[in-house]
């Protein structure tokens, strides 16, 4: 094929979520706001009374009947750990309105906004962990604190979500910021979960959906990973090689994370997503309670690792991560030279499109149909899912729980690409097609 195919079609375009929902989108979103805060409860009754099993947890739940159960090992409210996670709450909120930052914008919506933000994360970030650091250092602060009081915090972040999640439906019905990127199903239950608005704000910078993304949850990440190594330290007298390993996956993360914020704008959760109680719960209680589950079992249940698996789970884990960030650095930096360059030696190819947003205005795309964007139509999801294979195998083989992330990556990434692909169809149109036709797998090449 030439090196580069143009192939320019305009038509009006609103993409997101869905605009209407029936009683199947009701049902389902009902059953998901109910059955996955159910999942993160049975997680830590597994890891606190089971001995890491989940399954044993479910058998004693289906023996003692759910409401008996959750009576007896559900965990309890904790004055010291609400108060605790306000203070955080306040101090995150601080950092995000008043430290400076990069000014940054991203993806035009469909309503035809392009909204700024100030990427000031990865110093927020760092006040945060040197203040923890040097707080241990010098006797202040007990490292494991976030350990020690896991089970008050798992119902303080549940409280949050789930209030958080109220006020962002009743806000986006009675006083949206953008009325043009508004969107209202007729159901109230699907608008809880997928979320009314998609840029809820405060005033013209202070973004609901941006802060909540980042800041209470992922800043906390890594926080989280070492309070809960500390914790395996005072119980064991050491920290060992998994617990190292997985932790560096998890700060290896977070730190690019923070380091490109002002790429993150661009992504599907801050351009695509309506902040609802996927996101809103979802960033606040569901993040920080799963994303860190191999270090919450590995402090409890340490793994021990022989040198050579040690290695391999680095090689691969990092192979994924360089996969990850060199895909996302050739699709801005082909678009950035509006096509001119090499990828690979090779001149880039890609389709070249047009689309149209609800104001009437009409706006140029590429699509990039080589390096890892011609191996595969997601690329960076394939890059993810070898990271958290790596993060997972840490904990060896003997315990389903500690790979339930990788099983959630796995389908939430799935579902995450037709939904992507569903909103690039409608937005590309014909050019998405062909786009499909030249990249024919989705996510894994020769597989899917």
């Amino acid at each position: 094929m030439p090196a580069t195919a143009i192939v320019e079609i305009s038509t009006p375009t609103t993409w997101g979520r869905a605009s209407k929902a029936g009683w199947d989108k009701s049902i389902g979103a009902l059953l998901v706001v109910a059955a996955v805060p159910t999942w993160l409860h049975m997680n830590w009754i597994a890891l606190e009374q089971y001995n890491g099993s989940i399954t044993a947890a479910l058998r004693a739940a289906l023996k003692e009947g759910p409401v008996s159960f959750a009576y007896g090992h559900f965990p309890r409210y904790s004055s010291q750990a609400i108060a605790g996670y306000a203070a955080w709450l306040l101090v995150q909120a601080f950092f995000y309105g008043y430290l400076p930052g990069t000014l940054c914008y991203g993806q035009r919506t469909p309503g035809g906004h392009l909204l700024t933000y100030t990427a000031n994360g990865l110093l927020a970030w760092v006040i945060t962990h040197v203040a923890y650091i040097g707080g241990s250092f010098l006797g202040f602060v007990d490292p494991a604190i976030i350990a020690n009081h896991w089970e008050g915090l798992l119902v303080a972040v549940n409280t949050y979500g789930f209030v958080l999640s109220i006020l962002a439906q009743w806000k986006g019905y009675f006083f949206p910021s953008y009325v043009e990127d508004r969107k209202i199903s007729g159901s109230i239950l699907f608008d809880f979960w997928a979320g009314v608005e998609l840029n809820p704000r405060f005033g013209k910078y202070w973004d609901f959906k941006f802060f909540h993304n980042g800041r209470p949850g992922i800043v906390a990440w890594t926080l989280i990973d070492f309070s809960w190594a500390a914790y395996q330290y005072q119980q064991i007298g050491h920290v060992t090689t998994s617990m190292i390993i997985v932790s560096m996956f998890h700060l290896i993360y977070v730190v690019d994370f923070f380091y490109n914020e002002d790429w993150y704008t661009r992504t599907i959760d801050i351009s695509h997503d309506h902040f609802g109680f996927m996101l809103a719960w979802g960033d606040t209680t569901f993040l920080p309670c799963l994303y860190t589950l191999q270090t919450q079992y590995l402090a409890r249940y340490p793994t021990y690792l022989t040198r050579t698996q040690s290695l391999a789970i680095l090689a691969f884990g990092l192979t994924g991560y360089f996969i990850f960030r060199s895909a996302n650095y050739q699709r801005d930096y082909v678009r950035a030279r509006d096509g001119k360059c090499n990828l690979w030696g090779k001149p880039v190819t890609f389709i070249r499109c047009k689309y149209s947003t609800s104001d009437g205005k009409e706006h140029n795309s590429l699509l990039l149909t080589s390096g890892w964007w011609g191996v595969s139509r997601h690329a960076n999801y394939m890059a993810d899912l070898m990271q958290a294979w790596a993060m997972c195998a840490t904990c060896g083989f003997t315990h389903f729980l500690p790979w339930s992330y990788f099983f959630f990556m796995s389908v939430l990434l799935y579902h995450r690409s037709l939904r992507d692909e569903k909103r690039c169809h409608s937005k590309y149109g014909k050019n998405w097609e062909e786009y499909c036709k030249q990249v024919p797998y989705r996510i894994i090449p020769g597989v899917l």
